[in-house]
């Protein structure tokens, strides 16, 4: 187990631990949680070593294995499946000692080395390495492709896939879900659930730590406090205890009537659609820790809009993608992602975006921000639309040289020359007043926004984005770096907003507390989903599994066929029982035979040799097998090694093998797509 007794951390002069104690058990998943700057990662680095307690004991069992995501950016041309294998120590020393073992010509030590390296599971790494990697949102095409070809965000998830892959005993996980799309969360969690070892993680996404967690740290004032149980329950047991302090409780009733009285007036908004219904469980939710809520010292809203066009977009018709390269030949064709879209939103609505990992939602946001162009089609805007949008990448656009002062100034320049200055305040002191309001007091309106962190970063651009009186939000991520008291305020601005939100969002918490209504953008096209998130994450699990399970098939003899003709394994596209989608239908009966029998002579010598890479692994498969039963029952050093040398033939030439199969299974999907 792991005991900290009396410990006292220090971070230069700043004490983060003040003779705190704790005790977890071998086991136990454990989320961290408390205020930015209480000292979580602090906790984690001495966890892993990399700081050392000042006072108190602390103790982790040695011969534990220890697994962490690397934070730095990976630079490498390796290929995705041979960096996420790396990540499995164990295979790699084992894989070490058969080289030294071959180099010296010791048979009694490259038996064992061999051995070795058989239960290290080298036979099985590039299967667990790329249901890893497939399982966080990659497609079969990119299992091989360098890791520098992959954007900041995708190579984090390889560093995810590489922790994941590592055996270990000790699991620590500082923000894992910012990188990832909902579809990729929820394979996360399935993953974790099953994890066998002790495991801490710090997130700031509530329904992630209730789903992975049974016992929670609260870090605060330099204490520990354990609580048993996921999120949701201690703040249940947090808000009791705050409710008997009597004395901090009454200060804290202006808060609650105000909560109160926001709760009550949107339960009775609410209709009785499925997802609305998940909203009114929030918002009781909400009801029932109103104490710990209005501990919060952090809350904003959203100023009435000045108007309300509706509807606020009608679309008629409307492809949604990229143009050509700027060096792209003459007459190169632009990039269709989403396409024949005809919808209109409504003032006061609230969307939901849902859909799987690469499938266009941020480029259909995109596109109704101004951000992109329509490929085609007709976009008609209602008159006075004023659009608030948070991009996925919307803090890489902060100037880190200049303060929130600055940014604001900026932002008064280019709106009132834009022409739609309102009754916004404008002068530098309204402007400083303005920025207060977001916890930007003091000194931090001059402070540099490069020094600043994340979650900073967010509230500044949230801040800009109230001030310029929005009546539709666009909102893609924009809880990434916000921890949860902001994302309750979030939350509750959201839903007191007179205007219309759509929303894209891994945290399923804010979903369902924000929208009554969800659109999924899947094959290339956008339709309503009829189900709440809980359908949805039931659909999303769903795929995950057909994933694995296709990515796995390399020794079944129906497997190929089934994989060509039953679903689209690498790109999550399969759709829900509870969407509705457009379907093409062919022009005549005799088209679509013409189109069937195209399909089959394209893909007929891909099935062919299909069929031989499979006859082929299911005899590699018995030998290797046999071989294994033989290791089992000989104990002569000659023959071990005679045998360990094929076997490691052979989990080469499967591993071959399977990446020929997944890419001839891909063609052929295309093929039929």
């Amino acid at each position: 187990m792991i005991t900290l007794k009396n410990v006292v951390l220090r971070r230069g002069a700043k004490v983060i631990l003040d003779s705190a104690s704790v005790t977890l058990n071998p086991g136990e998943k454990v989320g961290l949680v408390g205020r930015n700057g209480a000292g979580k990662s602090s906790l984690f680095a001495m966890l892993n070593g990399t700081l050392h307690e000042d006072g108190g004991e602390f103790y982790i069992p040695a011969q534990w294995r220890m697994a962490q995501v690397a934070q730095d950016m990976p630079e490498t041309e390796q290929s995705a499946t041979s960096y996420v294998i790396e990540g499995d120590v164990v295979l790699q020393a084992a894989q070490a000692e058969v080289d030294a073992a071959e180099a010296s010509g010791d048979g009694d030590r490259m038996a064992h080395a061999y051995m070795e390296l058989y239960d290290s599971g080298a036979h099985d790494a590039p299967a667990r390495a790329q249901a890893l990697i497939l399982g966080l949102g990659f497609k079969l095409s990119e299992l091989d492709n360098p890791v520098n070809s992959f954007s900041g965000g995708w190579r984090m998830r390889l560093q995810l896939a590489r922790a994941l892959m590592c055996p270990s005993d000790l699991l620590l996980l500082d923000e894992p879900t910012n990188h990832l799309d909902l579809d990729a969360l929820v394979w996360l969690e399935a993953w974790l659930k099953k994890y066998p070892g002790t495991m801490l993680v710090i997130s700031h996404d509530r329904e992630f730590l209730d789903a992975v967690t049974n016992v929670t740290i609260h870090i605060e004032n330099g204490q520990l406090t354990r609580y048993g149980g996921n999120y949701s329950t201690f703040e249940d047991m947090r808000a009791e205890q705050m409710a008997l302090q009597q004395a901090a409780f009454a200060k804290q009733q202006d808060k609650i009537a105000h909560l109160q009285s926001f709760i009550n007036r949107f339960k009775a908004k609410a209709s009785k659609a499925k997802q609305a219904q998940s909203r009114v469980k929030a918002l009781d939710r909400m009801e029932k820790i109103a104490p710990l809520l209005a501990e919060a010292d952090f809350t904003f809203e959203f100023k009435e809009p000045a108007n309300l066009p509706n509807p606020m977009l009608s679309m008629q018709h409307v492809d949604f993608g990229y143009p050509p390269p700027a060096d792209a030949p003459a007459g190169t064709p632009p990039t269709v992602i989403v396409q024949n879209v005809s919808k209109s939103v409504l003032a006061g609505q609230r969307i939901g975006i849902l859909g799987a990992n690469g499938q266009g939602k941020s480029t259909v946001v995109k596109t109704i921000a101004r951000a992109l162009a329509p490929i085609s089609g007709e976009m008609t805007e209602g008159k006075g639309l004023n659009i608030g949008y948070f991009a996925q990448q919307e803090l890489d656009v902060l100037r880190p040289a200049d303060n929130p002062l600055e940014h604001m100034i900026r932002l008064v320049k280019e709106v009132t020359a834009a022409g739609k200055i309102g009754s916004q305040p404008t002068r530098e002191q309204d402007l400083r007043s303005f920025l207060g309001n977001f916890n930007f007091g003091g000194d931090m309106v001059k402070q540099a926004v490069g020094s600043m962190s994340g979650g900073e970063k967010a509230r500044l651009v949230l801040c800009m984005i109230v001030w310029q009186r929005p009546n539709l939000l666009l909102l893609d991520e924009p809880t990434n770096h916000l921890d949860l008291a902001t994302r309750e305020a979030l939350s509750m601005a959201l839903n007191e907003f007179e205007g219309t939100v759509m929303l894209v969002s891994h945290d399923r918490a804010l979903l369902r507390a924000v929208c009554d209504e969800f659109w999924m953008v899947s094959r290339g096209g956008v339709a309503p989903f009829d189900g709440d998130l809980d359908d949805y994450q039931r659909y999303l699990l769903d795929e995950a599994k057909r994933q694995r399970e296709e990515a796995k098939k390399s020794t079944s003899t129906a497997a190929p066929a089934a994989a060509a003709t039953k679903t689209v394994a690498a790109s999550g596209t399969a759709t829900p029982a509870a969407a509705t989608f457009d379907a093409k239908k062919p022009a005549s009966k005799k088209d679509d035979a013409q189109r069937r029998q195209q399909q089959s002579d394209t893909t007929k010598p891909l099935r062919k040799e299909l069929e031989k890479i499979d006859a082929r692994m299911q005899s590699l498969s018995a030998e290797r097998d046999s071989l294994q039963a033989s290791l089992a029952s000989t104990t002569a050093p000659a023959e071990m090694a005679q045998s360990g040398k094929r076997l490691k033939v052979i989990a080469t030439e499967l591993g071959t093998l399977e990446e020929r199969w997944l890419e001839l299974t891909e063609q052929i999907e295309t093929s039929l797509a």
